[in-house]
């Protein structure tokens, strides 16, 4: 079974030349983080709202993509592999007949159709939905769950204080609450009739909504509200209709300072495009400047994508810092193969060492003036938002350079010791009480925190707590720097590394698995889990080879191995029918450091890599690997590249 070393050397060889050949003229790489259209859809309902329609051009480009996502059923799904969400489909609906598509087009039969056919229709929409048609006068106000802004003026103390939620779904709450505390509403006029005809049919819109406020489809329905939420919701509904002027004014501009606060760090950029599109909406709604709304909704720009297989979308982020991160690693895991990557190598080195954050952001969030200086972020510097896993993949991967001599990485261009210290105390600033690692930030508030969670369509999103590959990526890069920087804080690395690699293995599973919240899920926590507790020195640990065993138990009869994305939702490892080569290239590489390259499961799994891949080099598209607020998948298209890659050299 074990492949021919020849057969291996070639297929690595020619999956890292198609590597090599995917890189930027930059010196990135970066592939497209494929969300689901409501990203594109919502942009194209702003800038309809503020005036700032697309041309024609790439108007046709973006129903060409809502063409290309809509199921055979008409539906669009909240992932690829969604059958049909109603909040999806009732805005990319509304977003077409923005752009000028008539109601009689097959596109928005379909939609429409599939809409009606749902129990409830567009009335059962989750409440992002019904927020976001509120707001273009397409549903009442009287069924919509209270937001109220009141909440942005409680002391930092009060654990529901939305400074203290994870800041995507901060942001997103800061600008929907001055919009609904506001009862902002932008008029469509006549395709405003239109759209409550077509929507609601011959019956049209019932005559109150407030029974409507808690119907939830099926196909959204990931986190019903419960009863704690519904009764501290009562209270606030009872305030919201009767606000305290006076209060509900300074709410409502204290909402729109911290959200200035971040418009102005990220030069207008935003955190994403999901809360920029909403900050543009506010700004909007309190009569903002027309060219300050104009550099906003250039903003959006930054999360372009276009191309003519898929159109013209949005994607919720951009990955140039992270691809690149592990791109780097791929390439440098055969030493033999350095000098023929040398040249990718250090276009990829100066790249990382642009993208580097070197101004400070703590005035963006005066509660909690965390640090920026020396992260780098997932996408580029531009963005503003460093993260403890990108930094530490950069930082990995930097320090992976210095020690390859076969660069010959020229003393003017070298990062210096002094940032690659900037970056260490950056990664530290992250690490929370028990010894895990955020991501964006440290954890500001209690996990039972989770439980009012107001979104219905998404889980473990309220709160920025410790993550398993966070902390994996983190004790990787502090490991190389302690060896790479010995006299800098040496003390608290130390201490890190150990609090970190406790933080691991409390989070084992009794069947020696390791669960993710950023990937497809005990593959993608385990791949980390291992790596971090090995570059932490703790190799001969009994949990590694507990992992190992996981890993080889849910091993395939073709070598390969495959776990479908309900085990995201369900917790539980759930079998994908087929293997998929991002999730043997992360078994594959976790195996490595517990077994070693030789092991018969290890050299089943490179077979089935080198047999997968096209004579270019490459892999097909596959599976979604990827999830964000544990039930919205993605699929990292660049992982299907480089992961095996370095999958494949590691078992040489």
């Amino acid at each position: 079974m074990n492949a021919v070393p020849h057969e291996l050397s070639t297929a690595t060889e020619r999956a890292a030349e198609h590597l090599r050949a995917l890189q930027t003229l930059d010196g990135y790489w970066e592939g497209e983080m494929i969300w689901c259209p409501v990203v594109t859809a919502q942009v194209a309902i702003t800038r309809h709202v503020v005036g700032l329609p697309f041309s024609a051009e790439d108007t046709a480009k973006i129903l060409t993509h809502f063409e290309r996502t809509q199921t055979s059923d008409g539906a669009f799904g909240l992932h690829l592999e969604h059958s049909g969400s109603v909040f999806v489909t009732s805005l990319v609906y509304v977003a077409m007949r923005c752009l000028g598509v008539s109601a009689d087009h097959p596109l928005a039969v379909r939609a429409r159709n599939w809409l009606h056919a749902q129990p409830g229709g567009i009335l059962s929409a989750p409440t992002w939905g019904k927020f976001w048609l509120t707001l273009l006068g397409l549903y009442g106000r009287d069924g919509l769950r209270p937001l109220v802004p009141e909440l942005a003026l409680l002391p930092r103390a009060f654990p529901v204080h939305p400074i203290r939620f994870y800041c995507h779904t901060r942001y997103v709450y800061l600008a929907m609450s001055l919009l609904q505390g506001s009862h902002a509403r932008f008029a469509l006029g006549s395709l405003g009739d239109e759209l409550r005809h077509e929507l609601y049919g011959s019956a049209g819109p019932p005559a109150s909504f407030r029974e409507h406020r808690y119907h939830l489809a099926p196909s959204d329905a990931f986190e019903p509200p419960n009863l704690l939420i519904r009764a501290a919701e009562r209270v606030m509904g009872w305030y919201d209709r009767f606000p305290i002027r006076r209060l509900r004014e300074s709410a409502l501009q204290r909402c729109a300072h911290l959200i200035q606060l971040d418009l102005d760090v990220s030069d207008r950029l935003t955190l994403s495009p999901v809360n920029g599109v909403l900050n543009v909406l506010a700004l909007h709604a309190r009569g903002a400047d027309r060219t300050l709304i104009a550099k906003c909704v250039e903003g959006f720009e930054a999360y372009r994508w276009d191309d003519a297989a898929r159109g013209l979308r949005y994607s919720g982020g951009r990955t140039r810092v992270w691809d690149t991160g592990f791109a780097v690693e791929s390439l440098l895991a055969d030493p033999g193969a350095v000098r023929a990557n040398r040249d990718a190598l250090l276009r990829a080195y100066r790249f990382l060492a642009e993208q580097q954050v070197m101004k400070p952001v703590a005035g963006r969030d005066p509660m909690f003036p965390d640090r920026a200086l020396g992260g780098w972020c997932l996408g580029d510097s531009a963005h503003s938002w460093p993260v403890s896993d990108c930094t530490a993949e950069a930082l990995s991967a930097v320090l992976g350079m210095h020690a390859a001599p076969e660069l010959e990485l020229d003393s003017r261009e070298r990062i210096s010791d002094t940032r690659l210290a900037l970056a260490a105390d950056f990664i530290l600033s992250r690490q929370n009480p028990d010894g895990g690692f955020g991501s964006y930030e440290r954890a500001r508030s209690p996990r039972w925190l989770e439980r009012l969670n107001p979104s219905e369509m998404f889980t473990r999103c309220m709160t920025d707590q410790s993550y398993i590959e966070c902390t994996g990526s983190c004790l990787v890069a502090l490991s190389r720097f302690r060896v790479a920087v010995p006299h800098h804080a040496t003390n608290r690395i130390d201490r890190a590394i150990r609090r970190g690699a406790r933080f691991l293995l409390g989070r084992q599973h009794s069947g020696g698995a390791f669960p993710g919240a950023w990937g497809v899920y005990f593959t993608y926590g385990t791949f980390h889990a291992v790596r971090g507790l090995r570059a932490a020195g703790y190799g001969s640990n009994p949990a590694l080879q507990r992992a190992a065993d996981w890993l080889i138990r849910h091993q395939k009869p073709d070598g390969g191995w495959g776990e479908h994305y309900t085990s995201c939702l369900r917790q539980e490892c759930v079998e994908h029918p087929e293997s998929q080569a991002t999730m043997t290239s992360w078994a594959v590489l976790a195996l490595c450091e517990v077994v070693g390259a030789k092991h018969t499961a290890v050299c089943r799994g490179v077979e089935w890599l080198a047999a997968h891949r096209s004579g270019a080099g490459r892999h097909p598209r596959e599976a979604v690997n990827g999830v964000f607020f544990g039930t919205a998948m993605l699929d990292y298209d660049l992982y299907r590249e480089y992961f095996p890659v370095w999958a494949l050299a590691a078992a040489l």
